[in-house]
């Protein structure tokens, strides 16, 4: 007697002989092998089949038959039970039945229309020989001396895990964050106004969700880092993208809420907001009743003296939510950011933050964190990879002014993890540059994928790329560039002496 069912498969699985049998019938139930109505073997086929006790062919059929798998009559047999699917009668190649498409609310359809791909996978770039697409700071990071950080919370921690957190995160490392922003960054700040989060795009998503909807508006800098366009975009808010000059954005007085801002480095151009427009923004917000969102991302990597002023420590109506993230000084795998909130907004935050966390995600890590700061194992760290990233920032920017000058503008900056370059000849050749490139294994962020699109439609668009450099080392570096000489002088571009030493533009 034939028998679909894979029971010396579940037997191997499980030990037991009547739940792999169990699990069996089971499983070619759900996969179709048995078709609704089937009749099945008797307890005493089965039992000389499989070499089994009738008894425990029993139990396994009573199991299937107290979940509604099967139904049996006395003198009958036993059945595989049936159920009506109303509209699904076509089944696909598989065997399966096709599923509907889910109603979306309006939020999770906008969300899908601003970024189609955001549930898909993200392509890999680890496989590419050579890859200036910023990704952190790769090797760099001390991940045994982190290691043995997490390792020794966890001793501490023992089985009593979150006792005494709230969903606002640790109070050490909250204090901590309090001590550094006051000490490094101006910013007047209590362990009270801060909250933790899981990376700056948590505390980016949860604001929009709770200062946007529809009928209301946002200001966004044009171009724009994409988290926030897609936080913006699924809300159902008006977007206002304003223009970016050398000075940062271009301060309006625009009939808006919520503006997002980044003044000390403005993502992705690397442009410094002046003095004179923080001040203009702060009064708009002042008369407008609206909030401002201060996205500082990279502060901390800044290679001409001390940080910026960010644009909180000029607040003094407690108008602007500062935002950080400790994931680009250490690792993308370290989910830990954090919001300076003003105190009316403190409570909403928590409530809303509460949904996604009742307790503190990764906590171990918080209290590692706090204490890695406490122990001075954080500024070690900070100070050694602004030497390193210091050189790697001047090499690759001198040897793409020494050798890409008639290809790429490259915008002046002293800080940051990328160099932002403007291209210089068409957009036809830009494109054959990138597709040569790639077969070179070379690859670099497009900076068309920062425009918003609802800007000065008049302006000429200017392809823009961005060079990340924290993840390589100086050979890295030197054998990029020549692979990107040596297409570029393939396809014409430049000369063939160029890249060798060649021609520098002032």
């Amino acid at each position: 007697m034939n028998s679909p069912f894979a029971y010396s498969v579940k037997l191997e699985e499980c030990g037991s002989k009547h739940l792999a049998l169990y699990l069996a019938i089971r499983e070619a139930i759900t996969e179709g092998r048995l078709a609704p109505g089937e009749k099945l073997p008797s307890t005493r086929q089965l039992a000389a089949l499989y070499e089994l006790s009738r008894g425990s062919v029993s139990l396994a059929y009573e199991m299937l038959t107290a979940e509604g798998f099967v139904q049996s009559g006395v003198g009958q047999g036993t059945f595989v039970s049936g159920w009506e699917q109303p509209g699904r009668d076509a089944k696909a190649d598989d065997g399966r039945f096709p599923m509907a498409a889910p109603e979306l609310t309006e939020w999770g359809r906008r969300l899908m229309e601003s970024h189609p791909a955001a549930c898909r996978r993200s392509e890999s770039i680890a496989e590419e020989p050579l890859s200036f697409v910023p990704e952190g700071i790769g090797d760099w990071f001390p991940k045994m001396e982190w290691k043995a950080e997490v390792a020794l919370q966890w001793k501490k921690l023992g089985s009593d895990r979150g006792t005494g957190h709230s969903t606002e995160g640790s109070l050490t490392l909250r204090q901590a964050i309090a001590s550094r922003l006051r000490r490094d960054r101006g910013i007047a700040c209590d362990a009270e106004d801060i909250i933790i989060t899981a990376g700056s795009m948590q505390a980016i998503t949860l604001l929009t969700q709770l200062l946007l909807e529809k009928g209301k508006t946002a200001v966004i800098e044009n171009p724009c880092y994409t988290g926030i366009q897609r936080a913006v975009h699924a809300t159902g808010a008006s977007v206002i993208a304003e223009s970016i000059d050398g000075s940062g954005i271009v301060p309006h007085d625009w009939d808006a809420q919520l503006l997002f801002v980044t003044p000390t480095r403005q993502f992705p151009t690397g442009a410094v907001l002046s003095y004179e427009r923080r001040r203009a923004l702060l009064a708009w917000a002042s008369r407008s009743n609206a909030w401002i969102i201060e996205d500082d991302y990279d502060s901390d990597f800044r290679w001409g003296g001390r940080p910026i002023e960010p644009l909180k420590a000029l607040d003094g109506e407690g108008r602007v939510v500062y935002i950080g993230t400790f994931s680009r000084s250490m690792s993308v795998g370290v989910r830990i950011g954090y919001a300076v909130v003003p105190k009316e907004l403190v409570q909403p935050f928590i409530a809303a933050k509460n949904l996604y966390d009742p307790h503190p995600t990764g906590i171990v890590e918080q209290l590692a964190l706090a204490n890695w700061m406490s122990e001075g194992g954080y500024d070690r760290h900070m100070r050694r990879i602004r030497r390193i990233f210091g050189k790697l920032e001047n090499k690759l920017r001198s040897d793409m002014t020494r050798q890409l000058a008639d290809l790429f503008e490259v915008i002046p900056s002293d800080a940051g993890l990328h160099v932002y370059a403007k291209w210089r000849k068409t957009a036809e050749e830009y494109d054959r540059l990138a597709e040569a490139c790639e077969k070179k294994g070379v690859t670099w962020r497009d900076g068309a994928r920062y425009d918003t699109g609802k800007g000065n439609t008049s302006a000429p668009i200017r392809h823009s790329a961005l060079f990340g450099f924290a993840h390589l080392d100086e050979n890295r570096i030197e054998e990029g560039i020549e692979l990107i000489c040596q297409a570029a002088r393939m396809l014409g571009l430049i000369d063939s002496n160029q890249g060798q030493g060649g021609t520098v533009h002032a």
